[in-house]
């Protein structure tokens, strides 16, 4: 395995080349909607991809998608990815938010995404920015739907590493967990479209364990309501 990270800026053409890594119902936020076609327009040098230049034909086999933000540390915790995606493209940026990133299966679990990490941390460098800020998404939480962000994230090894592996990668590079994220995304639909997205039934309201959800999917009067909890991790760069 020989791995190239190059910008989209670089390589445009790899976009596509990658299925899709996450639950149908995470591409269904009205404010990820929204943003996401002029992500690759207006910022093509910080989008990532990943290649596999021993793999042929080239492809992309993981991505890391980055915006500019003007970054305010005294500014309330409850901001999320939605927050990055609006408010925080206004304004003269102070940092560069790590929005999302991604491996095919075949290759977690290798140490890439701690290349992908530093990569971001050089493109906020080159830039002039002194902060890369995430809200994470931390890996293993879907596991536990039913245990508050908060508590989730104090979770530790014995070796005092956090226990969720992308938060345990983000503090291995000198990452700070700066709190959580209460509501970082919201995602709504009707019933028959949360069937459609998951391929279960809702036949009553209350909460629901969705495969791939961080927390349960709450049903009321027919639609279904889920917010989802992210961790802020600043890294000096």
């Amino acid at each position: 395995m020989k791995l190239a990270l190059v910008t989209h800026l670089e390589r445009p053409r790899l976009r596509g080349t990658l299925g899709d890594l996450w639950p149908e119902f995470m591409s269904h936020d009205s404010v990820v909607q929204a943003f996401w076609p002029k992500l690759y327009d207006v910022y093509p040098d910080f989008q990532l991809w990943v290649v596999d230049r021993e793999e042929q034909p080239r492809r992309a086999i993981g991505y890391a998608c980055s915006v500019p933000v003007a970054w305010d540390e005294d500014a309330p915790s409850p901001r999320g990815l939605n927050w990055a995606l609006t408010d925080g493209v206004e304004g003269p940026p102070t940092a560069l938010c790590a929005v999302v990133a991604g491996l095919a299966p075949e290759y977690r679990g290798r140490g890439i995404a701690e290349a992908i990490l530093r990569r971001l941390g050089s493109v906020a460098a080159g830039h002039g920015l002194d902060l890369l800020v995430a809200p994470v998404r931390p890996t293993w939480k879907e596991r536990y739907p039913l245990t508050p962000i908060q508590r989730y994230a104090a979770w530790r090894r014995s070796d005092g590493l956090p226990y969720d592996p992308w938060l345990r990668t983000h503090e291995r590079l000198g990452g700070e967990m700066l709190g959580s994220a209460p509501r970082s995304m919201t995602i709504a639909g009707t019933r028959a479209e949360w069937e459609e997205w998951t391929g279960m039934s809702f036949p009553d309201d209350g909460d629901y364990v969705v495969p791939g959800a961080l927390v349960p999917v709450h049903f009321k009067n027919g639609r279904g309501l889920y917010v989802e909890p992210n961790v802020w991790v600043r890294h000096a760069v």
